[in-house]
């Protein structure tokens, strides 16, 4: 494989995994050299799902596996900025950062799910304000970051206000952990994202939207003379592949879903069908590093196909 590509592994662990669940699939990821290991930042399921046995904080769960692999790139996709205040934030993911020896990085949202919020107590104000929420944890986390030791990080703003802070713990990156942003927005998105972003990431979108918003965010970022070539670009898509149509059709139906709808929208097929998909995704938009979506967290032997028979493949 291109060694300037990489392929990640994404998991949403809210529709039904414990830790222990996603410990296996980080494991099985680092064996089988995917790039990094990523979790979606909700606390309540999707659909028609039990979610047993309940939700997992995503910095608990890369708490852990920071001290569990030793390779991996550990991440979210996306945390909510309405979950955190952005002080302990930055605590939080510096201290990942140097559980792993500097291996987070960190999604941060502006948070979406209503239903998430309703069902543990989190307050959910309208969208104008969860906006502007975001744009601030974005300046507070990256400026305490990058806050010379010995030095106090000052802000003032609509939403926050922070004084004399001493800007600890550092990470162990320098000068900061990479930051993704990511969404369709048209305007305030792709502007926040040449300010602070060094990927930006789409999920679940078709090559047309893709191509635009990589194009929005390209101009965001000429226009603050930033060179648009440092944005890492990055899309996720769910991940369904197998040897041959029965296998595929199984793994299909055990994520609630339909072969054909998969093959027009995600990553489904036999594995030469998916490096095609994959080379025309590259192609068409100059993506380096694709998510894998991966809902059924039992199939060990997807993974390790993957990797295998896909990942191999790519030129």
């Amino acid at each position: 494989m291109d060694e300037d590509f990489r392929l990640r592994i994404f998991t949403e662990p809210q529709q039904g995994a414990s830790y222990d669940d996603l410990l296996r699939v980080a494991r099985t990821a680092e064996e089988c050299g995917y790039d990094a290991f990523f979790r979606s930042d909700h606390y309540l399921r999707m659909g028609d799902v039990s979610g047993l046995p309940g939700p997992t904080d995503a910095w608990v769960t890369l708490a852990g596996l920071a001290r569990e692999t030793s390779r991996l790139r550990l991440g979210t996709l996306m945390s909510a900025a309405t979950f955190r205040l952005p002080g302990p934030l930055a605590v939080s993911v510096a201290q990942v950062d140097q559980m792993s020896g500097g291996r987070v990085e960190l999604g941060l949202g502006s948070g979406w799910y209503e239903q998430e919020h309703t069902a543990y107590g989190i307050p959910f104000p309208p969208l104008r304000e969860r906006f502007g929420l975001y744009a601030e944890q974005l300046e507070i986390v990256t400026g305490l970051w990058t806050t010379p030791e010995g030095s106090t990080f000052e802000y003032s703003g609509e939403h926050y206000r922070i004084s004399d802070s001493p800007a600890l713990p550092k990470p162990v990156q320098r000068p900061r952990p990479p930051v993704l942003v990511g969404g369709t927005g048209r305007r305030r998105t792709p502007a926040l994202a040449a300010r602070f972003a060094d990927e930006f990431n789409l999920p679940f979108v078709d090559q047309d939207t893709a191509v635009a918003q990589f194009e929005r965010v390209d101009a965001a970022c000429a226009e603050r003379g930033r060179n648009p070539a440092d944005m890492v670009r990055s899309v996720a898509l769910v991940l369904c592949v197998g040897r041959n149509e029965a296998e595929l059709a199984r793994r299909a139906e055990a994520i609630g879903r339909d072969v054909d709808e998969l093959r027009a929208n995600g990553l489904a097929g036999t594995p030469a069908e998916v490096v095609d998909r994959i080379g025309n995704w590259r192609a068409r938009t100059g993506i380096t590093r694709l998510y894998l979506q991966v809902l059924d967290l039992s199939d060990l032997d997807h993974l390790e196909l993957v990797a295998s028979e896909v990942a191999g493949a790519l030129d």
